[in-house]
């Protein structure tokens, strides 16, 4: 098996001697699983052909790969990769470009900095932000009732009680779904995680909106998918684009967010909602419908989900953006033949389900405690909204929209701004920022930044914007 060599132009960004370069370039590929155990290297001759060095190159870097154990050499037949795999590098699976503009760096970056961070890039509500008193009283609850909340499994779909009663939140939000059409799962991550392994294979194109959650971008590349992007507009997917990106890609899932998109805040419309159902109805896709920010909106936007009938649409969401990070909870709605596998799949991978956090969620959203707790957060939220807007205005970022509810703001930088430089520069005076190309496909949001609306209150994040730019 040949490595592809259409990587001439990426080994010269490589740094240090042409030998260290086809070094780098080969171990990249084992690191990627691009280059399996066993697999057959080019030939001398022809590698040194393809890249443009000389042939002693080749030879000198083989020579060292060797010495390493991470190739061997077999007489007469060539060089061949060592019989054992590398951990997964998820850094090697994509361009070398600069970890400012890389997601795993942002969402390392946030949940690594210490508490003299400020943080208006993450992706997270600040803990007094969150219902501390509500968890803290669930928490007592379940501890005088039902031991096996506290100590055993739940059974493969998750707590029935909380089933349940998502069933029938998610009736009255216009979707006909029954407690045995959703599996809970640990996170809303591990939702996708899980739809990825059962959905897709190795090389599958997976479309997703451009910008998107950065997080989607670090998931499918663990999955080797093939990623390709439609514009994404502030009504949802550019239609125009998202025909020609099915017709020329034939991607078999698209992922995405259609209420409060993360990160420009967008909602998808109606009529953009049927066009995209139209075209996807006879294209075999699976469409991932992200609903992350459901009870932040002030009015219940369209659902791909509630208008498809969950046919080719499932529908996912979680509860650690409004109630509690630590609290791991998520679900996925699917029609029942697609939910007996994911059954199976979970209990492979994850084998139960956590009872104790489906019980202290349950607890909170049956008390009445949790739609106060909403209807106070989503005024505090819109007072942030405009706060942050008039600020950022002052040192000359302007949001893309103004969202009509949420947490983010999706904001342009003046002509010649970049956000990666920035976000750079900003780390060294302690502040987390999210540069746009970390939500980018196709890297052409270089010039705008998200926005947390309710980490972003301390004036010095403001200073160190307005001096840096300048």
């Amino acid at each position: 098996m040949a490595i592809q060599m259409e990587h001439k132009a990426e080994i010269h960004r490589q740094e240090g001697t042409r030998v260290e370069q086809v070094v780098s370039l080969i171990q990249q590929r084992i690191s990627s699983r691009s280059l399996a155990p066993g697999a057959r290297l080019p030939s001398i001759r022809s590698l040194a052909g393809t890249l443009g060095f000389s042939n002693s190159t080749v030879v000198e870097a083989y020579d060292r790969l060797s010495a390493e154990g991470v190739i061997l050499s077999r007489r007469g037949s060539g060089f061949y990769v060592a019989g054992h795999l590398p951990p997964l590098s998820l850094a090697d699976l994509a361009p070398r470009l600069d970890r400012a503009v890389d997601p795993l760096w942002v969402s390392r970056q946030s949940l690594e900095a210490d508490e003299g961070f400020l943080k208006p890039g993450c992706g997270w509500m600040p803990p007094g932000w969150m219902p501390e008193a509500s968890i803290r009283k669930a928490l007592r609850t379940i501890s005088r009732g039902d031991e096996s909340l506290l100590v055993d499994y739940a059974t493969p779909l998750g707590s029935l009680p909380l089933r349940g009663l998502l069933a029938q939140r998610l009736i009255n939000s216009g979707l006909d779904v029954v407690p045995d059409q959703i599996l809970l799962t640990d996170s809303g991550t591990q939702a996708i995680d899980l739809l990825c392994r059962f959905l897709i294979e190795p090389g599958a194109t997976v479309l997703v909106d451009d910008p998107c959650y950065f997080n989607f971008h670090a998931i499918l590349r663990a999955h080797r998918a093939r990623v390709v992007s439609v514009p994404f507009t502030p009504a949802g997917p550019d239609p125009d684009a998202f025909a020609q990106v099915l017709k020329e890609e034939r991607p078999r899932l698209y992922i995405t967010n259609t209420a409060l998109q993360n990160p420009t805040g967008a909602t998808l419309s109606p009529v953009i909602a049927h066009k995209i159902l139209k075209l996807i109805e006879d294209s075999g896709m699976i469409v991932v419908e992200d609903d992350t920010f459901a009870d932040f909106e002030h009015e219940t936007a369209p659902r791909l989900a509630a208008f498809d009938g969950l046919e080719r649409v499932i529908h996912i969401g979680s509860f650690s953006k409004r109630l509690s990070a630590s609290v791991r909870c998520g679900y996925i709605v699917a029609r029942p033949d697609w939910v007996e596998g994911l059954v199976d799949l979970k209990i492979a991978t994850t084998f139960g389900a956590g009872n104790l956090s489906a019980g202290l969620i349950h607890t909170v959203l049956k008390d009445g405690s949790y739609r106060r707790h909403m209807e106070s957060l989503r005024t505090r939220l819109a007072r942030s909204m405009g706060e942050t807007r008039q600020r950022l205005g002052a040192v000359g970022i302007r949001p893309w929209i103004m969202p009509k509810g949420g947490m983010y703001l999706w904001c342009q930088l003046p002509d010649g701004a970049d956000a990666a430089d920035l976000a750079r520069k900003a780390l060294s005076e302690n502040i987390v920022l999210a540069p746009g190309n970390v939500f980018s496909q196709s890297s052409s949001a270089s010039g705008f930044l998200r926005f947390n609306v309710t980490q972003s209150s301390d004036p010095r994040i403001y200073e160190v914007l307005k001096r840096l730019m300048a």
